[in-house]
């Protein structure tokens, strides 16, 4: 008996390491593949950097490829100054921000009504929401464009506010109605029984729950009405109201194209996206892996 159990334990551990290197070899192969994805990510973003630096007389006499022969800086400050991009960078911060927060709690206010207070047909809402998801914005622009005509808003920044403060929330409404339709109830009742009513039902039991997801909705909305470019072009105008991707299109004319310039601007207004993601990597990494009902 001694013997056997002394092979089995012998056994036991060859058994585990040999899961462990076949698990380990597997593991050099998946982080060999990501990163190669990673580096096919980054090649467009160094092309982009290398002929931001390019004068046009180099970009012309060379290739996308090439490395340029000097530093060239001019491209980026002609930029900067042909179209006021100070102006253009506030008006997208500023617009983003505000988009972000309200569509993340108008979803929290929605969600929390289909979800947790179980309206009725909350089936049909979800699907309804879930279906405005998928038109596109082709389809929307026209009557948008009229309604802010009505109400006085043409090349108004808060019609850009609006527009996506709907579209975003209901992306949130049917991700925040899918979490928090799984709720235990046990905590709700628990709140009940303590006197606490709706309201601070939502604030002190549901929110804190939630809040991670919520972090994460309010970086991919920021990211997202960033982006944006069709329905602000339309409903900006004037060049004091436009945004960065529509400062960018600005570079695009008829007949000719300033490569280099063009790069220069991209590479500028990529930066404040990029700071931004750096700054609140750490909360997105956090809101998928956080915000579980233990």
């Amino acid at each position: 008996m001694t013997t056997a159990t002394t092979s089995a334990t012998t056994a036991a551990p060859a058994s585990r390491s040999g899961d462990r290197f076949h698990r380990g070899a597997l593991r050099w192969v998946v982080l060999a593949g990501v990163g190669l994805g990673a580096l096919l990510m980054i090649v467009p973003f160094a092309l982009m950097v290398m002929n931001a630096f390019k004068s046009p007389a180099d970009y012309s006499s060379g290739s996308p490829l090439s490395l340029p022969t000097e530093l060239y800086t001019d491209g980026l400050a002609y930029f900067w100054e042909r179209v006021n991009f100070p102006v253009k960078l506030w008006n997208s911060v500023w617009t983003s921000a505000l988009v972000a927060v309200l569509a993340t709690f108008l979803s929290l206010f929605n969600a929390y009504a289909l979800g947790v207070g179980r309206v009725r047909g909350r089936a049909w809402i979800i699907a309804v929401f879930m279906i405005a998801n998928m038109l596109p914005q082709e389809g929307l622009i026209y009557p948008l464009f009229t309604m802010a005509q009505e109400v006085g808003l043409t090349d108004n920044p808060w019609s850009v506010v609006i527009i996506f403060t709907v579209i975003q929330s209901a992306f949130g409404t049917y991700l925040l109605s899918s979490v928090l339709g799984t709720f235990p109830g046990a905590l709700l009742e628990a709140a009940e029984l303590d006197g606490a009513n709706r309201w601070q039902i939502l604030w002190k039991v549901v929110f804190p729950i939630v809040r991670p997801t919520m972090s994460v909705l309010m970086i991919f909305f920021f990211i997202w009405t960033w982006n944006e470019f069709f329905i602000p072009l339309v409903m900006l105008t004037s060049n004091d109201n436009q945004t960065v991707p529509i400062a960018l299109s600005s570079l695009q004319g008829d007949r000719m194209l300033d490569v280099p310039t063009l790069n220069a601007g991209a590479l500028v207004s990529l930066v404040p996206t990029f700071l931004f993601f750096l700054f609140f990597q750490r909360t997105l990494t956090r809101g998928v892996t956080a915000g579980a009902v233990k």
